[in-house]
């Protein structure tokens, strides 16, 4: 009697990946979320390819990893693959000093986040 086989966390016509402990902060990790949501795969790699974000390399390899994900794991046709979420999260929060006037020190909150795409194979209208 073997182990019970874990329910997938998305439909059949979706696969996921996740990129955590991304060196930024949440609020602009979305602002790259928000330009790839929606948009068809090839077209979201171009857009990812040519930002000037710096965090827009790891994005895209996270879109990659989808992609990769969806051929390989759930035989899908890469070609009709649109990104159909992509949320970002908090993660960890290192917290540093700096010296301020009178003695005193200042916080410094250096935040990580994390980002998951999933992407949705979709019907092409005949």
């Amino acid at each position: 009697m073997g182990k019970a086989r874990n329910e997938r966390r998305v439909a059949p016509d979706q696969a996921m990946a996740k990129a955590s402990n991304l060196r930024v902060s949440p609020q602009k990790l979305n602002l790259v979320a928000q330009m790839i949501r929606g948009k068809k795969v090839e077209k979201a790699l171009a857009e990812l390819e040519f930002s000037h974000k710096r965090i827009s390399k790891e994005v895209k390899r996270c879109l990659e990893s989808a992609i990769a994900n969806a051929e390989h794991n759930h035989d899908l046709d890469i070609d009709s693959l649109v990104v159909d979420q992509a949320f970002v999260g908090k993660n960890m929060v290192l917290k540093r000093w700096t010296p301020r006037g009178r003695g005193r020190m200042g916080r410094i909150f250096k935040p990580f986040a994390e980002i998951t795409i999933v992407v949705r194979q979709v019907e092409e209208a005949a």
